[in-house]
């Protein structure tokens, strides 16, 4: 699938699926948002399943998600923190990869249900979690990068 796109000097480029240094780029950004979602979304369900807190599987997903966009935020304002003032590396941490987040989220938990019926961790449901949550963002965080130069990291 090709797309023409019109760059700033005019000078209208082809967008495209096959560049792998762009693939490259887009898996780690990809990766490091997945850390900072895993950490808040996994840590729930694990409070939850831990503590036998009786609440609906619906009400733990939500918080989960919730938590993992929050944990990831947190994450990649630490990270962009190094090269940018605070304030600007939240607005960026929010504002460039929010979308990816939720995708990236919704993935993983959708994944956990389909599997155990709940808000169940375990041996065989996490790396699946992860690979779901890894693999639906990468496609538009590519092309966020390929297409607009944008990156969250």
């Amino acid at each position: 699938m090709e797309q023409s796109l019109q760059n700033s000097d005019n000078s209208a480029t082809v967008f495209h699926w096959r560049c792998k240094p762009t693939w490259r780029q887009a898996s780690k950004n990809t990766a490091w948002c997945l850390l900072g979602c895993s950490i808040g979304d996994l840590g729930t369900i694990a409070y939850f399943q831990v503590t036998g807190t009786p609440w609906p599987v619906w009400a733990i997903m939500t918080l989960a998600i919730c938590n993992g966009l929050i944990t990831s935020i947190l994450l990649e304002t630490i990270i962009l923190a190094r090269q940018m003032a605070l304030a600007a590396a939240f607005k960026t941490a929010v504002g460039m990869s929010f979308i990816s987040m939720i995708g990236m989220e919704v993935a993983m938990n959708l994944v956990d249900v389909a599997m155990t019926g709940g808000a169940i961790l375990n041996i065989r449901v996490v790396p699946l979690m992860l690979l779901a949550g890894f693999l639906a963002p990468l496609p538009y965080n590519y092309w966020r990068l390929k297409a607009l130069g944008k990156a969250c990291h």
